[in-house]
């Protein structure tokens, strides 16, 4: 956990709360010993002006104590919270650029868990261990030595009543902590469950599988309550474990106390004195033991988080990226790819070159490996072995911002941020004006939907762009690649929900505007007349490139393409 907080917690805070813990334990243990002088010499002797000058003592030192604590509380809280907002923040960061790799080892729902529970364990105990970690063992050592100073003899009774206390303490701990443990394990489960149900609610309902899902979500549900109920119930028998102790210690006192009183041994105010610094030992215990049964729990969590940052990428960060050239070019020499673990190349023996102003499509059936091929592109992946170049330099040689410099990509899923539709269209530019805003919307076809909105650029875009139907959503997502000046414009089955005449209008403008026609296009398409206009098709079965030229060529030649086009003309494609 240490290692997890250095140089991300506030060091001088740290330090105040320390400061301001030792001032309020000091006061603290200070007032007994003032509650036994009034009794012992205002009390019994009658004397008002030491009761008075005492109780005013007493005031100050309370006053103290307060605006310590306060003090304690105020930096503990600073700084716990500042690590909680510095731990987010970086694995945030951490996450955001983690490649297809990195996110195919964890689950959405996990490091959803790990950005939020396990954070907020962690903030939990730091503020434990600032607040009474630390000022449990030094009120449990101040205690016992101004009760030592009371009464000697009377300290034997702490022989019996600790180690009971310990005993029973850690019989508690031995059964909780792998319950909490587990706890962050049934959190992730929940999190999955509780996301597919909200991500998939419309397939739940046209499929009427809304009892199934609640009763899955039930499972998960009951599975977290449960645990949390026997850890729980097993904690809270520390505080009757612990109040039966302290009354049995307080009645032991009492006992031998009323004997030492009697025998003139011991003062009445010492014995007061004493049966508090007993109860402050036996908190500290019970405190220490509170916060180490929340301990395990946040270490489970600094590990699942720490297994985050130690995440090292498969992709090399290149120490000194060579310059990238401003001349558009892309090309596939020799390369071959494969997943993590698998035994199968999910691409072999690619070769294609293309230049400046030259479109390139990319067809096959499905799990061909379109999408594989183009996420090489912007290295979302690395190649196991061959050269894929960017302008005519090797990716491996390019820093990230390099490459994304050169490359505007729209994905698959067509996906819209929550805010305006300017503001998505400035993901691609941040400085793009409304008049290359506009520009990028005509190309994509999609400026005549929106300028019939009431509020035009300015229009709400909903969490994911759910207030657009899916053609809309694939042209507004077509519309901010193309605010971006780039290098290289990849489509991966971006037109896979537009009709076809919007289809063709879309190529046909992409390929009379002046900006992208300087550039490379990249097009992965399900449909002939998607590709059929392409400088060149690459034809992809089953991971290998069974074909490369243009339609008329593959045509009369490719067999792979000669049974596209005869499937989809008997579907009436």
């Amino acid at each position: 956990m240490f290692k997890i907080a250095r140089g991300r917690i506030n060091v001088w805070q740290v330090l105040a709360a320390i400061i301001f813990m030792i001032f309020q334990v000091i006061a603290t243990l200070y007032i007994p010993n003032l509650t036994s002088d009034i009794v012992n010499k205002g009390v019994i002797t009658g004397d008002t002006d030491f009761i008075v000058s005492a109780g005013i003592k007493m005031i100050v030192v309370s006053f103290i104590t307060v605006i310590a604590a306060f003090g304690n509380v105020l930096m503990a809280s600073q700084a716990s919270q500042g690590l909680g907002r510095k731990l987010r923040s970086d694995l945030f960061k951490k996450i955001l650029y983690f490649t297809h790799d990195e996110f195919d080892k964890f689950e959405t729902s996990s490091l959803t868990t790990r950005t939020t529970n396990d954070v907020v364990q962690i903030q939990n105990v730091m503020i434990m261990m600032l607040r009474m970690m630390i000022m449990a063992p030094i009120m449990l050592i101040g205690a016992s030595f101004m009760a030592y100073q009371k009464n000697a003899e009377m300290t034997k009774i702490f022989l019996i009543s600790i180690p009971i206390l310990l005993v029973l303490v850690g019989a508690v701990m031995f059964f909780a902590v792998p319950l909490f443990k587990a706890m962050q394990k049934k959190t992730d489960c929940l999190n999955l469950v509780f996301r597919e149900g909200l991500t998939g609610v419309r397939v739940i309902r046209a499929f009427r599988q809304d009892k199934f899902e609640q009763d899955r979500f039930n499972d998960a549900n009951q599975d977290y309550t449960n645990n949390a109920v026997k850890v729980f119930s097993i904690v809270a028998l520390m505080f009757p474990i612990v109040t039966l102790i302290m009354s049995g210690t307080n009645v032991g006192i009492t006992w031998l106390g009323a004997h030492y009183i009697a025998n003139q041994s011991m003062e009445i105010g010492n014995m007061i004195a004493f049966m508090t610094y007993a109860m402050q030992i036996l908190m500290s215990f019970m405190i220490l033991s509170m916060v180490f049964v929340f301990v395990p729990r946040a270490s489970a969590s600094t590990a699942r988080i720490q297994e985050v940052f130690e995440t090292k990428s498969k992709i090399d960060v290149v120490a000194k990226p060579a310059k990238l050239k401003n001349e558009p070019a892309l090309s596939f020499n020799d390369v071959n790819f494969r997943y993590a673990g698998a035994e199968k190349l999910a691409l072999a023996n690619l070769n294609f070159n293309m230049t400046k102003g030259q479109t390139l499509a990319i067809i096959g059936g499905t799990g061909s490996g379109k999408s594989t091929l183009i996420n090489l592109i912007p290295r979302f992946y690395d190649a196991e072995t061959g050269v894929v170049s960017i302008n005519g330099t090797d990716v491996k040689a390019l820093s990230t911002e390099d490459i994304n410099s050169k490359v505007s990509m729209v994905p698959q899923k067509a996906y819209l941020f929550r805010g305006t539709i300017r503001d998505n269209m400035l993901y691609g530019k941040p400085d793009a004006t409304d008049d290359e805003i506009w520009h990028a919307l005509e190309v994509a076809q999609a400026a005549d939907f929106v300028s019939e909105l009431d509020d035009k650029l300015d229009s709400e875009v909903e969490q994911g762009g759910e207030n657009f139907s899916g053609g809309q959503k694939q042209r507004l997502a077509i519309a901010r690649a193309l605010v971006k000046d780039a290098s290289i414009y990849v489509f991966d089955d971006s037109f896979s929900a537009l009709d076809f005449k919007t289809d063709l209008n879309l190529r046909t403008a992409l390929r009379n505007d002046e900006k992208i026609s300087q550039s490379v296009v990249v097009i992965v398409g399900q449909r002939i007349s998607t590709v059929a206009d392409a400088d060149q098709i690459v034809v992809l079965d089953d991971g290998k490139m069974v074909g490369l030229g243009t339609h008329a060529e593959l045509k009369a030649n490719n067999k792979t393409y000669q049974e596209i086009i005869e499937s989809q003309l008997k579907e009436g494609k």
